[in-house]
């Protein structure tokens, strides 16, 4: 028996999420009219926009050779998957953290559906323009195939990394090449009021500021923060020396979201007291006259005291003001009575804490060396160089998440992992939820202990928090608060767990000369009856599957046992997915009756067998119209 269309279950494309198709799908249901032979008319896009079109006129803007591929770049879906590594892994599964080997830009087209608009900080520090080493922007254009040989897991010679000189013609072109396509598709992740902080030095902060205000847009600028790095001068510097670096922070969307204040200083409260003992608490003394006004008249308090501004200067408030505040007992006269009077400014009155400045002293957040220090005293010295301070990503998680929200932090170009021993030092400190999802590709370096900078990233953020939990031990019946999540899930940038006829979904169309096929292609997927890859187990299959469903890596997932086979329930049952490789209909009724949103089977779990292909989908339709529901049913 062959099947019809209609009677097959859809078939889960194994594609990273199209963005731009999404994006493109979005207009034309807004301007329907600027579509050409459905293709978008730019100039009638901007005509509907009610923007004057004059094709000769120069433009304003950042343009630089290959940004056209950069864009193309962004458009080509990832055929890859993420492989979890349990051995790897802390806590894995009960961690609400990620921490993922591999290319970070075929990581970031992973994470689109599961983590779009799930965000709400990001923080990277990516490779500086120095002219030194640089590894990706003209090794990976090829995306996956080429990461697969430079990480070994294919085939073929490595791929070496190349010196980045400014004689090579394209110097920033190269970098903004690397940079633009990551940070177009971390937007997408970013919260609606979630913030992007970025380190950059001065070698490419003009070009840095311009891109970031092109693909986040010049009005969710936020400010640049100048980061003192360093507590020593360099005297053999040529001019000058290098003591700063600076953090651009944009947000996502500048009207939702919000900064939180600073709390105040030691130095900051001690200004206030309450030496009368006023009701309404601590305050300390403010003139009444300011630089600038109009009244400069004298007041007479009901207490006799005549009062004049200073000369040059103005009285802050009227008269009603003024006697309103005196009745309130809000004038201070001094403990003898005779001083210059002035307000009460209460402490309750103002802010709970103060807003951020933009010069961060290292004396609050940290410097090189104390980045080194940081790193030294968990994992050993001499292993990566400069990581950024724990002090340094504290101040932006404290800045920009909120601690009891479980808050999600996001650095793609990890480094050694202070972004995750900084998540992870804060909660403990303050109670909080925050979590972290850490990329970072397998750079191979010259330490045996730690082949490579993911090896350095894993080993240090376990070491990390072995050492916050030897810390907390014995304190958590003191201090009251939950204990913090010390652990990771660790997952392998790989191919797809689905061999590669399986990528191109145009093979599964309808062919008009043979009724009862999905396409030519498909008349060759009968010959197959397993299209998964060796040595892959059910864990990497089922993780693929939450990436191209829409789940994020750590959605709960429960196995069950139904009809004498292996499902897995996600989400409390949102999604059931069987993985047996010999499926029974009487596994499909039984995953149809708890009534899911999504069932998803191994095509090779039919075995070629098209009669009970068509019994399945059967019995998932009389399903869902007995109950008045809608099940999607998927095979990949």
């Amino acid at each position: 028996m062959t099947a019809a269309p209609h009677d097959t279950p859809d078939r889960l494309d194994p594609r990273s999420q199209d963005v731009a198709a999404e994006r493109v799908a979005r207009l034309r249901e807004d301007f329907p009219d600027v579509f050409r032979e459905g293709r978008i008319d730019f100039d009638a896009l901007r005509r509907a926009l009610g923007e004057w079109v004059d094709p000769g006129k120069e433009r304003f803007g950042l343009s630089w050779p290959g940004k056209a591929e950069c864009m193309r770049t962004i458009q080509q879906p990832s055929v890859g998957t993420l492989v979890p590594e349990r051995a790897a892994s802390v806590d894995f599964d009960t961690t609400a953290n990620v921490m993922i080997e591999g290319e970070n830009l075929e990581a970031l087209k992973l994470l689109q559906k599961g983590y779009h608009g799930a965000v709400k900080l990001i923080y990277i520090d990516p490779p500086y323009n120095t002219g030194g080493e640089f590894i990706y922007p003209d090794n990976f254009h090829e995306g996956l195939r080429d990461y697969l040989r430079y990480s070994g897991q294919v085939d073929g010679a490595g791929l070496k990394r190349s010196t980045n000189t400014e004689t090579g013609g394209r110097y920033h072109s190269r970098w903004l090449n690397m940079m633009y396509p990551r940070l177009y598709l971390a937007r997408n992740l970013l919260r609606e009021d979630g913030f992007i902080f970025v380190s950059i030095d001065d070698g490419e902060m003009s070009h840095a500021r311009m891109m970031v205000d092109e693909i986040f847009g010049s009005e969710n600028f936020i400010a640049t923060a100048i980061w003192q790095k360093k507590y020593t001068r360099s005297n053999d510097a040529a001019f000058f020396s290098d003591n700063h670096e600076y953090i651009l922070v944009f947000a996502r969307n500048r009207d939702s979201a919000r900064l939180n204040l600073q709390p105040r200083s030691e130095d900051q409260l001690a200004a206030y007291s309450n030496p009368d003992k006023h009701p309404k608490g601590p305050w300390k003394a403010t003139p009444l006259h300011a630089k600038s006004g109009s009244n400069s008249k004298a007041y007479t308090f009901a207490k006799g005291v005549a009062w004049s501004p200073p000369p040059g200067t103005f009285r802050r408030y009227s008269d009603a003001t003024m006697a309103e505040m005196e009745a309130g007992d809000e004038i201070w006269f001094g403990e003898s009575r005779t001083a210059t009077p002035s307000r009460k400014s209460f402490l309750c009155d103002v802010k709970a804490g103060v807003s951020p400045v933009t010069i961060w002293p290292y004396e609050e957040v940290g410097h090189t060396h104390e980045g080194n220090t940081d790193l030294k005293s968990t994992i050993g010295g001499g292993v990566f160089d400069n990581p950024k301070p724990i002090r340094l990503i504290a101040r932006m998680l404290q800045l920009a998440t909120d601690r009891e929200q479980h808050d999600l932090v996001l650095d793609f170009f990890a480094g050694s992992g202070t972004t995750a021993h900084a998540v992870m030092q804060l909660n403990a400190e303050d109670g909080g939820n925050r979590r972290y999802i850490l990329v970072q590709l397998p750079e191979p370096t010259d330490n045996a202990a730690f082949p490579t900078i993911a090896d350095i990233t894993r080993e240090r953020v376990r070491r990390a928090g072995r050492k916050i939990a030897q810390e907390r031990a014995g304190k958590l019946d003191l201090d009251g608060m939950r204990p913090p999540d010390l652990g990771f899930r660790a997952y392998r940038l790989a191919d797809s767990n689905f061999k590669p006829w399986q990528g191109d979904p145009a093979q599964f169309a309808p062919d008009p000369h043979q009724a009862g096929l999905f396409g030519p292609v498909a008349r060759q997927v009968d010959l197959f009856t397993d299209n998964l890859r060796d040595g892959r187990g059910p864990e990497a299959i089922l993780t693929e599957l939450l990436l191209k469903t829409g789940f994020p890596l750590t959605v709960p997932v429960v196995r069950l046992t139904l009809a004498g086979q292996e499902v897995f329930s996600v989400a409390d049952g949102a999604l059931l997915a069987c993985l047996e490789r010999s499926l029974r209909l009487a596994t499909i009724e039984t995953m149809a009756a708890r009534d899911p949103a999504q069932i998803v089977v191994l095509d090779a779990g039919f075995g070629g067998d098209d009669r009970l292909k068509v019994n399945a989908v059967q019995t998932v339709r009389a399903r869902a119209r007995a109950t008045g529901g809608s099940i999607v049913f998927q095979v990949v």
